[in-house]
Formats: structure tokens, sequence, C-alpha cells
């Protein structure tokens, strides 16, 4: 055991390392990601088509891996800029991991010297959980590489362990994200229902039949597809499973069992185009769809509509939105009325500040469950538990873990969360973080406004009590990050730019 335990440390010590050595040349994470995800593939690829595998994989001789790692100098230079091209044409699965692929390591020694390091190991054997650990921690580097933008796709793995911890999906149900990113949500509940005990045929509908997701950026797609090959999910000759296509350009017809998601943050939805002059241009989009309650150029509110969309009949979401879904008036309030009739929105999870790569945002968890038609509403009560006040966290120095929200998980009650008990009390003004409040209260509310705080802060409060000076420095620029990006949103307002 210890020896397997040395052996994958100096594996991932290996990798690491060698990320370290192209960044000094100028290939950054995620340039560095895409080329060892091409690579592995090919040598995995290679593994399988031999003994005790002996599997016919669809990939040409003249591509392979061998046709690689047989090569030297400008020689290998050419031929992998070649490979690259001609893979990215191919079907399905081998199409999807190649498509738009390009090598970005321009020195042919140090080209090889990745090879040679992938080469020396047996990567098909290795367990999923170490491939997988090599993976997802380049995955978070490349998410902390804030220049890039690959934060945006990168949803803090604690948070996802948690909805899945609350949703508990079990075997032979449907999981869906629309906008996949990196594949997190799909990897955290793969764990959670590997863990049970599943006979054959539930192992095989969790590896090949259990998981779709929308990802329209090609690199971020490619990266999710390596990923969850990688942690055992899909088969290096399977059908692909992360469509490329906009979710919210129209209704699939897929119907799942669950929506585990956390949508792009930014409120508009836009697409680039050339205009008339030659210039590129930007132009709002709106979706007229007929299953959605309001048409809204609001990128948040869209996908709210299509993961309802989504849901089988008995069909449950766990879904990461902004605070702005909570509270904006005219699409905003129509959407809040019909989700509240339409669903049991039962749970509302309020995040602090600090968690995301991208500063400035304050966002929530909404868990509901879809249910049939109905003449009254489903959602009788909303529980709120509020884990922004008073809360601080910050990516390097104090991440938020697992187990700061245990206390959330517990009030969830997973396993029955028809009994549930506020930590609340009005009686005595308890200020406790978990609240209920009725239908009736909500509806009443201007707007029918779920933006919902009754937990003093005691920054305002106690000014003998401030907080460490990089947290309160932290705070002061997410909410000037946050006032500004409203301000924009204000000012495409009064253009007359947006469209509800």
């Amino acid at each position: 055991m210890s020896k397997e335990i040395n052996n994958t440390s100096s594996i991932i010590s290996k990798v690491w390392s060698f990320c370290t050595i192209l960044k000094d040349d100028g290939v950054s994470y995620g340039d560095y990601l895409e080329q060892l995800t091409y690579l592995l593939f090919l040598k995995m690829a290679d593994e399988f088509s031999k003994p005790p595998y002996n599997r016919t994989i669809p990939i040409p001789a003249e591509y392979n891996w061998e046709s690689l790692s047989s090569r030297r100098g400008a020689d290998l230079e050419l031929h992998y800029t070649t490979l690259l091209r001609e893979l990215g044409q191919k079907k399905g699965i081998l199409g999807q991991i190649f498509t738009k692929s390009q090598n970005k390591i321009q020195d042919p020694a140090k080209l090889y010297k990745l090879i040679d390091m992938i080469n020396k190991e047996q990567w098909s054997t290795m367990g999923a959980d170490v491939k997988g650990k090599i993976y997802e921690g380049l995955l978070e580097k490349n998410a902390e590489d804030t220049k890039s933008g690959a934060g945006q796709y990168f949803t803090p793995r604690a948070l996802i362990r948690v909805m899945v911890e609350c949703l508990r999906p079990e075997p032979k149900k449907t999981i869906a994200d629309p906008a996949c990113g990196t594949g997190g949500f799909f990897l955290a509940a793969y764990d959670y229902i590997a863990k049970q005990d599943l006979d054959t045929d539930q192992k095989k509908f969790l590896k090949h039949s259990t998981f779709f997701g929308n990802e329209i950026v090609a690199g971020t797609r490619r990266l999710c597809l390596m990923n969850m090959f990688l942690h055992n999910i899909g088969d290096i000759d399977s059908e692909n499973f992360i469509s490329p296509a906009d979710a919210l350009v129209a209704d699939s017809g897929l119907r799942v069992d669950y929506v585990l998601a956390n949508p792009p943050f930014g409120k508009k939805s836009s697409m680039t185009f050339t205009n008339d002059e030659g210039e590129q241009d930007t132009e709002d989009l709106t979706y007229n769809r007929q299953d959605f309650w309001v048409t809204t150029s609001n990128k948040q509110l869209n996908f709210l509509q299509h993961i309802r969309t989504m849901l089988k009949s008995t069909g449950r979401a766990a879904v990461v939105l902004p605070d702005n879904v909570l509270f904006e008036g005219g699409a905003g309030e129509t959407i809040r009325k019909k989700l509240l009739e339409t669903t049991d929105l039962h749970t509302i999870l309020r995040l602090p500040t600090g968690i995301f790569y991208k500063p400035g945002v304050k966002a929530n968890v909404l868990f509901f469950d879809n249910k049939p038609a109905n003449k009254t509403a489903w959602t009788k009560e909303i529980w709120f538990y509020d884990f922004r006040t008073n809360i601080h966290f910050t990516l390097k120095k104090n991440p938020m873990q697992l187990e700061d929200l245990r206390d959330f998980i517990n009030c969830y009650n997973p396993t029955n969360r028809h009994s549930r008990k506020e930590t609340y009390n009005a009686q005595t003004n308890t200020e406790g973080r978990w609240r209920k409040f009725t239908y009736d209260e909500i509806i009443s509310r201007d707007k029918t406004s779920l933006d919902i705080t009754w937990i003093k802060d005691k920054s305002l409060a106690d000014l003998d009590n401030l907080p460490d000076p990089d947290v309160l420095a932290g705070d002061i620029i997410e909410n000037l990050e946050a006032g500004l990006e409203s301000f924009r949103e204000i000012m495409l307002t009064i253009n007359g730019k947006e469209i509800n």
C-alpha cells in the first residue's frame, strides 16, 4: 500500500513539475492541460488496443501513440501538428477531444520529454482516483489563473459535494448539467453513486447512461470529456454525451431525474458578429421558446426556465444562481411566481462571497422538485440558510471546505427533508441561520422577492470586532466590483438594450 502511495505521489510530482517547466516558456496551465489531454488520450488508447484489452480503437495507425513516441526534433513537431489537425476531423468522442486542437509546445525537445514522461507510466491500470486527482488538481490550478478566465468554468468542489449530498442521487437515474464546464458536478455525483453497493447493470448504467451535458466552449468541453474519461465515466470509443450545442436555443426533448448546475456568470446572453462596416459587434440574445414562461435576455433566468423544462415530472434540481434572480423585477418576478407554482422550491442556501474565482459574485443555491400540473402552488414553504452574513472566505488563505457547510447539510436533513427544525427563534429573537417562510409570506413581498436576510451584520454593529484587514479589503473590492457590474447593467437598461 505504501509503495502504491509513493508511486502515486511520484507521478503527481512529475506532472506538476513539467507544468512548471513549460510555464517558464510561456505555456499557461490551460495550454498545458490541453496538450496533456491530447497525449494522455492517445497513450491510453494505445494501451487499450493491446493485451489484455485487445480493443479496436478508431485511431488511424499513422496518427497513433507509437507514431509520436518514435519521432524526435522537427519531425516530431511537424507530425504532432498534423496529427492534431487530422484527429480533430474524426467523429464521436475522438473528434470532440481533438476539435480545434493546436500544438502549444514550440520546443520539440520539451514536447518529446512530455511524451516520454507519459510513456513511462501504464495509465490504463492506474486507479481512476489517481488519474482524477492529477487532472482535477491541474483544473483547479488553471482556474486560479484569473487572466485566462478559466475560473468561470470551475465551481468550488466543496460546494458541489454539498449539493450532491443533499440531492442524494440514486443508481439508474439520469443527471444533467446544461452548462457543465469541466464536469465537476458529474464527477461528484459519480463518486457518490459509485460508493453504493451496485449490481452489474447499475454499474454499466452509471458509466454509460447516467450523464448528459452541454458545453459550448470547445476547449472547456475537451477538458470535461477527458476529466470524465479519466474518472471512468464513458469510454474511449463510446458516444459523446457532452453536446457542443447551446442548451438554451431549443428544448432537446431530454428529460432527466436530476439537474445539478452552476450556469455561467454574467446576466446578458449575447453573440458576436461582423457588421456591414466589417467591424466586430455584439447583440443581445433572446430565446423565443414556447416552453419558457417569459422571453428575456437575462442568461440566468433563461437557464432557470430551461432547467425546469429538463426535469421529469418527479425530477429534482440544485442550481447555483446569482442574487439578481432572487429580486429582479419584470421577467424575474414572473419566473419566481411560476417556479413557486409549478415546483416545490423548498430550500435556498445563501452563499458568502470569496468562494468563486470571479470576485464580487453573490450567489445562492436553489433546491426545487418538479411537479405535475396543479391548480394551487406546489411550494408551501421555503427554508433559507444564511451562510453569508458574518461569514468570510478567501480562495487562498481561507478557502471554503466541506465541513464548513456540515451544519447546513444537517439542517437540510437529506434523509427526510420534511422533518426539519428552525434554528431561528422568533420569540426569543435568536438569530439562527436556518429559517422558514411560508408561501403566503413570500408571495406578499414586493416583487415576490426571495432576497431575504435576518441576521445582523456584526461588521456594521461592532466596530471593535472588524474582520482581518485582508478580509475587509477583499470584501470592499468585491462589493465595488459587484456595484460596477450592476451599474453597467443599469446603463444598458437606460439605453434600451435590455429586453424583458
